[in-house]
């Protein structure tokens, strides 16, 4: 797969700025064309490292121990609200890539019927691809997060850590569990005979998003809320996201088997979070209890928007921290079989 660079942008007097260290491509996992954006040594675009791969994937048992992180992204967003973050870590030298999830972005769209079965399969097709390069670390947020939390639970999927950003469906605000209920409002809008102006609904959104994905409304920047607005351009598309919501929340009351979940977890929980509440991360700590646990009062709901330096540094620790601790069980349990075999054999 090649990967489509963006041109550099131009800089006073002419001349080309540094080149932008994410990278874009197009690819498909589990029979969806999505998009990705990627940082670190692009050896995956090699002929030679393409047929590593193949050799690598034959071989499953041997991988390398480079730590990769995989971002996922929330609801409504895309792989654009990890690029300041990767922008951080491609100076840092952290193999990374953050991907569009089906259904958002320039994913192609889920298919009728239950939502996260689907970014299942997805998540476990991206999953599996890094993890012939190295050793993968999930991170999720929001939506996200719960689908790092659900790779977690299948123990057979090739992971070394996660890290889970105010993931919803355990104590979440009043206004999940508004569109949880369908109260009488939204049905009312739901139903009008006469669809809402597209510019009242831009313009709603405009002044309703900020407020939403940060800590500090104010501080919010302009090009990443534009991203979402765009998500409701008129009355229709913003009723299909409210139906897609309703059955995404109906399903978070059983997407959890947090029992199975078994490499390190770090829970990150959000004190300004106005969609999950911080109570929310401290319960999933509670639930899972050799899980570390992060509160910050000071961030918003996605938190790679209000602080991607330290977000980046914060993934970067966690993910040399899980690969040791995962290859060390790992390391313990292979003794551990060594010494069982021979003490039958004896």
């Amino acid at each position: 797969m090649t990967a489509t660079k963006r041109p550099a942008p131009a800089v006073p007097g002419g001349r080309p700025s540094d080149e932008d260290p994410v990278r874009v491509s197009f690819r498909r996992y589990a029979g969806v064309r999505t998009r990705v954006l990627e940082v670190g040594a692009p050896e995956a675009e090699q002929p030679a490292a393409r047929r590593s791969l193949r050799r690598r994937a034959a071989a499953p048992h041997v991988r390398p121990a480079t730590p990769r992180l995989v971002l996922l992204h929330g609801y409504c967003d895309s792989a654009d609200t990890w690029r300041p973050a990767l922008e951080q870590l491609a100076a840092a030298g952290i193999p990374a890539v953050a991907v569009d999830l089906p259904g958002f972005g320039d994913a192609q769209p889920l298919r009728p019927g239950p939502m996260l079965p689907q970014l299942d399969a997805f998540t476990t097709a991206v999953v599996r691809e890094q993890a012939v390069l190295g050793s993968v670390v999930l991170a999720g947020n929001s939506l996200g997060g719960t689908m790092c939390l659900r790779a977690a639970q299948n123990s057979r999927l090739p992971i070394s850590g996660v890290v889970s950003i105010a993931a919803p469906g355990f104590v979440d605000s009043w206004l999940i569990r508004t569109v949880a209920r369908y109260p009488l409002p939204l049905r009312l809008y739901s139903s009008l005979p006469v669809p809402v102006p597209g510019f009242l609904v831009r313009k709603v959104a405009e002044q309703v998003v900020p407020r939403l994905l940060y800590a500090d409304s104010g501080a919010a920047d302009a090009t990443q809320v534009q991203r979402f607005t765009a998500l409701f351009p008129d009355y229709r598309a913003t009723k299909s996201r409210l139906e897609e919501a309703r059955q995404l929340v109906a399903e978070l009351a059983d997407a959890y088997r947090l029992d199975s979940v078994e490499v390190p977890l770090l829970v990150v929980a959000c004190g300004k979070d106005k969609l999950v509440t911080a109570a929310s991360g401290r319960q999933l700590h509670t639930l899972v209890p050799h899980s570390r646990l992060l509160v910050r009062e000071d961030w918003g709901h996605c938190p790679q928007l209000d602080d991607p330096v330290e977000i980046s540094e914060l993934l970067t620790y966690f993910a040399a921290s899980a690969v040791r601790t995962t290859q060390a069980k790992r390391a313990a349990a292979t003794a551990s079989e060594a010494v069982s075999e021979d003490t039958a054999a004896g």
